[in-house]
């Protein structure tokens, strides 16, 4: 179980440093754009999706974990350890980001800090329906989505490719609404540094994409009961 939870501590970190780091630093010095920073995060998951996807299952999100353990693809007893490592993985990864983007003399986390949130937090001043809903679907996809690719019965040695690829892509619809959650780790982390209205809002990224994973993970036991 410790090599579980160190795989999970450091991936979660890895996602983190690298994603929320490339909406920090590289899209506002070097113009990348909203595609940078969706395929920063997807490849940032694909990555460490073949690197301890064989250790841990490469979860980096409390949602997956609980929406794995809905649809009888991973064990209760092991998701609030797993939890309890992403959350600590994401805070790494955000105490690294700081100190690395507080060398530049510009640099002020009263900026976002990639934090998420709905109204006056969101990137296009998208309201409450609005975030909860997209956080909704794209979570109950992305986890219907690794359900399916990890299937038995799917292409072998594929799924990280799946998976990370659609993480992007999920990006780019949900970033103008709440700069994308889909994972209570990413927003815990991010609105921990930002403080204020994020923390406020912090619920909302915890029980919409459980929610979405949760109703995902039902669904996937029927859908994939074969498997």
């Amino acid at each position: 179980m410790r090599k579980k939870f160190l795989a999970e501590l450091l991936g979660t970190a890895w996602l983190i440093f690298c994603g929320c780091g490339t909406v920090v630093i590289s899209s506002f010095q070097s113009g990348i754009g909203p595609f940078g920073v969706a395929m920063a995060f997807g490849l940032a998951l694909l990555s460490m999706s073949y690197a301890i996807g064989h250790v841990s299952g490469s979860h980096l999100n409390p949602a997956v974990t609980v929406g794995l353990a809905l649809a009888k693809r991973f064990l209760w007893k092991n998701v609030i350890p797993y939890i309890i490592a992403q959350v600590a993985g994401a805070c790494l990864g955000a105490s690294l980001l700081y100190l690395v983007a507080s060398g530049y003399e510009f640099f002020n986390v009263d900026m976002g800090f990639a934090a998420n949130g709905y109204e006056q937090l969101s990137p296009r001043l998208y309201n409450l329906f609005s975030a909860f809903m997209v956080e909704w679907i794209l979570t109950f996809f992305f986890l219907f989505i690794i359900i399916g690719v990890t299937s038995r019965r799917a292409p072998s040695g594929l799924a990280p490719i799946a998976i990370g690829f659609a993480y992007a892509l999920m990006h780019m619809v949900s970033m103008p609404i709440t700069n994308t959650s889909m994972n209570p780790a990413r927003s815990t982390s991010q609105a921990l540094f930002f403080g204020g209205l994020a923390l406020h809002q912090l619920w909302l990224f915890w029980l919409a994409p459980m929610c979405g994973a949760a109703a995902a993970g039902l669904f996937a036991r029927v859908v994939y009961k074969d498997d």
